[in-house]
């Protein structure tokens, strides 16, 4: 849970939530850290980070914001709703992904969904319980918890079924029971 009143936690995707942190740890005004950026503009972003991290002690997450700023990125944020979200998938892995979320909002009264990391997650009351993305071949649906997607795994077979993703079809004959059950062990977890 993102803890109140942190910027550097915020979920709005601003990447120059970071900049007070970085002066305050590194003792240098932004435009020192943008200068050093135009120095290194002709590598790659892993070598822009590398240099970061390793000659000036960045944490990831703000060697990230920096060099991802620098190219360009001012927010971490492609897509802000489930219809932003669905727009810019393949059309029939969105038409099952839309008829699983509204089934699982309506069954479940009290979820909604919420986009984070560009892709739409089931919520309630601020609590992740599972992610369903759209893939170029398959859709993923991710249960919040290892522990409950390991609970299920007996039931998934005919399924890939990864460390913390299940693989789907695109066009998937919708198993809501399973669903349900799997959004029932993730409240269960609270």
């Amino acid at each position: 849970m993102d803890a109140p009143g942190n910027p550097a936690r915020a979920d709005d995707g601003d990447r120059s939530r970071f900049w007070p942190a970085i002066e305050a740890g590194h003792g240098l005004p932004m435009s020192h850290w943008f200068a050093v950026m135009d120095e290194l503009a002709g590598q790659r972003y892993p070598e822009q980070v590398a240099f970061l991290r390793e000659e000036h002690g960045f944490s990831q997450a703000h060697a990230n914001a920096l060099v991802m700023f620098a190219r360009g990125s001012t927010t971490s944020k492609r897509v802000t709703t489930l219809e932003d979200y669905l727009a810019s998938v393949d059309a029939t892995g969105a038409a099952t992904v839309r008829t699983m979320f509204d089934g699982l909002c309506t069954r479940h009264p009290g979820t909604s969904v919420e986009i984070a990391w560009n892709h739409p997650l089931l919520v309630r009351d601020r609590q992740r319980l599972l992610g369903i993305s759209v893939l170029a071949r398959h859709l993923l649906l991710a249960p919040w918890s290892v522990e409950v997607l390991d609970q299920f795994r007996p039931r998934l077979t005919g399924y890939t079924v990864n460390r913390k993703t299940v693989r789907l079809p695109l066009d998937w004959d919708i198993d809501e029971q399973l669903l349900d059950d799997l959004v029932a062990a993730e409240l269960a977890q609270e």
